[in-house]
């Protein structure tokens, strides 16, 4: 099981929201509403700042620059664990399967966040992007995950919130679960694919045929393209 990280297993808004603030008052831009940020949580920050910038790349990168310092100093740490997701993430891994985290996010912050979970022990490792940003889109951050975990797509899963992580698993053949607790709405997610979504962790579980412990029953929805 691969699973996104921002939106699916922490609400890393503020951290996110702030960071990009920061960094867009640090090149002189002015700071969109906070609504209108949250769109960026979810795609590689490198881009979202080229589309911003597109005929000034120099400042693009200072941005980013900018951002990272802020990230990396304090907006790491600046989340929320998903009510429900951590008893879900250790169900499955109780129950056999192999996990791993699958993210957009720079793979050296995706880490620290990750060893610092209260379930972080559950996952066998953690893809993220690289520094450089040769290795930041779904497809290619999936085909890493496979490599290092030496698996196929058909015996996997990704699950995630945002249209990327849908698309990144169609472009692999793999299914997708998309989650409704996150940054996407059922609207995106079904347009990019999502073999199904589902509206809390224990559903989550109740989709994967994983019972967890001690929970209610859980309702799945069903979206187009099933497998």
């Amino acid at each position: 099981m691969f699973f996104d990280l921002d939106g699916t297993l922490i609400d890393s808004e503020a951290g996110i929201v702030a960071g990009i603030g920061h960094a867009l008052m640090a090149v002189g831009a002015a700071v969109p509403a906070r609504e209108a940020l949250r769109a960026w949580i979810g795609p590689p920050m490198r881009d979202s700042l080229a589309l911003l910038f597109p005929d000034d790349p120099d400042r693009a990168d200072r941005a980013l620059a900018a951002y990272r310092a802020y990230y990396d100093r304090t907006g790491w740490r600046e989340h929320l664990i998903y009510p429900g997701i951590g008893a879900a993430v250790r169900r499955l891994h109780e129950a056999g399967y192999r996990l791993a985290v699958v993210t957009s996010k720079s793979e050296r912050y995706a880490r620290r966040i990750v060893e610092t979970l209260p379930f972080g022990a559950a996952f066998d490792d953690v893809i993220g992007a690289s520094d450089d940003g040769a290795r930041r889109y779904k497809r290619e951050l999936i085909a890493e995950a496979l490599r290092r975990l030496d698996l196929v797509a058909s015996a996997c899963r990704m699950i995630g919130d945002r249209r990327m992580d849908i698309e990144g698993a169609r472009q692999h053949a793999m299914r997708s679960v998309g989650v409704l607790w996150g940054f996407g709405d059922a609207a995106e997610l079904r347009a990019a694919g999502a073999n199904l979504l589902v509206e809390s962790p224990t559903a989550l579980l109740a989709a994967l045929t994983v019972p967890p412990d001690d929970a209610p029953a859980a309702s799945a929805c069903p979206a187009p393209h099933m497998n």
